[in-house]
Order: structure tokens, then C-alpha cells, then sequence
């Protein structure tokens, strides 16, 4: 049932949740991302995130309950 994870390659050794799945082509505004949190549909790791600014690094999973999941690359 688990939908295959699309990695996606920053430039940089960190991004920030909202930056990348707007650098993804996932979302197209922080609002997008803000409102997706408040709902509890968006997962890193697994866990459920709070936070739009939060910290990623390669190897980190993002998952968007039924949009799909992307990996930091």
C-alpha cells in the first residue's frame, strides 16, 4: 500500500520543511504548508510534524498523507 518515495536533491546540507517541499514542486506556498500541519497530515520521519521551519537533512522522509512521500537526497 506504501506509495514509492521520490528523493528529491537539495543544494544545500539543510533545508527547512516549507522551503523543501516547495523546492519538491510538492506545494506552492508556506501557507499550503501551514495549513497541512494544523491538519496533522504531514510526517517526518514516521512522526507527526508541527513545525513549517523545522530542520532537514539528507535522509529525512516526508510524508503528506494522500499526496505521497519524498526523501532528502
Amino acid at each position: 500500500m506504501a506509495a514509492a518515495i521520490i528523493d528529491v536533491e537539495i543544494e544545500t546540507e539543510e533545508i527547512q520543511l516549507d522551503q523543501f517541499l516547495k523546492w519538491a514542486g510538492v506545494l506552492a506556498s508556506g501557507g499550503e504548508v501551514k495549513a497541512l500541519l494544523a491538519d496533522g497530515l504531514i510526517k517526518r520521519n514516521g512522526e507527526k510534524e508541527s513545525a513549517r521551519r523545522r530542520k532537514l537533512h539528507a535522509g529525512d522522509v516526508i510524508e503528506i498523507e494522500g499526496m505521497g512521500a519524498w526523501r532528502v537526497k
